[in-house]
């Protein structure tokens, strides 16, 4: 009998198609309602496929090989976006997907997520993920086992993903681990976007990281699956049916010419970041969405190094030059972080490009990745530019982000709000909770001004500061719609840790 291994997943909605996510245990066709249709495609023995429906609201079944495989319990709906817009859009980062007993959440907590499918509470019109859906340099236990039994004593990476049959378990064990989350995911449609551990800690934080992946022996293995698989499970679900039809791998693959094409092309967009755009947007009634990828797309040039190359740049323009009324940008790192932090991550940038010689350069470089020195503001050309785009658009901004592991909410002038949430499931420890409050709320606020001003950096287009916040636990962000927005982050026991009326 034919079996789902993953999905359905609802993935790309608006306001008359929808698309449904599955990856089956056998070729074949699959079927949606009995009446929408397509046949699987293969990629490293994996069958895929993605059924677009149009004009169709409610209960749905899901057929492979003509053969009922969902619902298996509770019925899963589709609810196409609202002309007008969502009332509310849900959002986080950073969700290990570890078990969920007794020893596993005392390390990690509650998985807010699986949470909130398992409560009464409304569910989001459109649920973001932004970056770190998935780790390959941390898998959960029960992918390590499989590591294990795929490794030759000494052979590397011993506890990490190495290739696409790695990779499809990792999800595998995010997405289905739980019938709740299954279930949440089969019927809130989901927007993606990779960070640094859905490929690995750090990934492109600077030509010297870069250069070191390239010395280890089994990295472009690693990359050239993880940007498959992140092609596969997550970013061919952003895409509109538009979109999708003139996809050349897409088209590729459906005509069978195999795990060649995808690896050519994961490869190509690592090597030659311009070759593809991991980047989206959509229109969402009285807002404009821009998601943008702010790891692939990195120039790393030092002394011209920019968060988004000159390709995404214009495009990340244009974009947001169709933008009417409210703007939100999803950007897995925070755009803006809190104020001396940033003046610290502009002069760690300034010493790493050589301000104050070779010797402190190389100090720098390892003071950068040992502390992750690599948001927006250690690209201070791309930050400057950004804002002052920002302030000039006139309008209302919301920059949603995740990755730091805390959540909080800053407000600079325009008006512009970074709003992140994280983790979903992965918080600090005490100790490190503490380090994080000492170091980027205290001493970085003391000095990052100073060190900034001894580099004779320019200031930054305009000021801002943290106005709630931060907030350590798991969480999930809601924001709700109306005359004005309101900001909720849900905790563990689902009661709001912070809220923010009339955005």
């Amino acid at each position: 009998m034919a079996d789902l291994l993953v999905g359905p997943m609802l993935r790309y909605v608006d306001s008359t198609h929808a698309a449904i996510w599955v990856e089956t245990d056998q070729p074949g066709v699959v079927t949606v309602c009995g009446r929408w249709d397509t046949p699987t495609f293969t990629v490293h023995g994996h069958h895929y496929a993605i059924v677009d429906l149009e004009g169709f609201q409610g209960e749905y079944t899901v057929e492979v090989n003509g053969e009922q495989v969902w619902p298996i319990d509770r019925p899963s709906r589709i609810e196409l976006m609202p002309p007008e817009g969502p009332s509310r859009v849900m959002f986080g980062s950073c969700r290990t997907s570890v078990p969920h007993d007794a020893a596993h959440t005392a390390t990690h907590g509650v998985d807010v997520l699986r949470a909130y499918a398992r409560s009464d509470r409304p569910l989001p019109e459109l649920l973001l993920m932004i970056g770190d859906q998935v780790y390959a340099d941390k898998p959960a236990p029960a992918v390590l086992e499989l590591i294990a039994s795929r490794r030759s004593p000494g052979e590397e990476p011993a506890q990490e993903i190495a290739d696409f049959e790695e990779y499809a378990a990792l999800y595998r064990q995010a997405w289905t681990d739980d019938p709740d989350i299954r279930w949440l995911l089969s019927t809130v449609p989901t927007a993606m976007i990779f960070d640094d551990h859905d490929l690995r800690d750090d990934w492109n934080t600077s030509q010297d990281w870069r250069a070191a992946m390239a010395h280890t022996p089994w990295w472009h293995r690693r990359v050239v699956a993880g940007l498959g698989a992140y092609w596969i499970y997550q970013h061919l679900g952003n895409m509109s049916q538009d979109e999708r039809a003139g996809d050349p791998v897409l088209a590729a693959l459906k005509r069978g010419e195999g795990a060649a094409v995808l690896d050519d092309f994961a490869a190509k967009a690592d090597a030659e970041p311009s070759s593809n755009r991991w980047s989206y947007a959509r229109d969402l009634g009285h807002s404009r969405l821009i998601v943008v990828d702010t790891r692939c797309a990195r120039q790393l040039t030092p002394g011209d190094r920019r968060m988004l190359d000159p390709g995404e740049w214009e495009w990340l323009r244009d974009q947001i030059a169709r933008t009417r009324g409210r703007l939100i940008i999803g950007s897995s790192i925070p755009f803006l972080l809190p104020e001396g932090v940033h003046y610290v991550q502009n002069w760690n940038e300034a010493l790493c490009d050589g301000k104050w010689g070779k010797t402190v350069a190389r100090l720098s470089e390892w003071f950068r990745q040992t502390f992750d020195l690599e948001h927006w503001a250690a690209f201070r050309r791309s930050f400057d530019d950004l804002a002052r785009l920002l302030v000039k658009l006139g309008e209302p901004v919301l920059i949603l982000s995740g990755d730091v592991h805390y959540s909080y909410l800053a407000q600079a002038p325009g008006p512009i709000y970074q709003i992140v949430c994280s983790p979903i499931r992965n918080p600090l420890s005490k100790a490190l909770r503490l380090a994080n409050i000492f170091t980027q709320f205290g001493v970085a606020t003391l000095i990052g001004g100073l060190l900034a001003s001894l580099a004779r950096l320019p200031r930054p287009p305009f000021r801002w500061r943290v106005t709630k916040g931060p907030v350590f636990q798991n969480a999930l962000a809601a924001l709700e719609f109306g005359e004005r927005i309101t900001v909720v982050w849900y905790g563990e026991s689902l009661q709001p840790l912070e809220t923010v009326h009339d955005l």
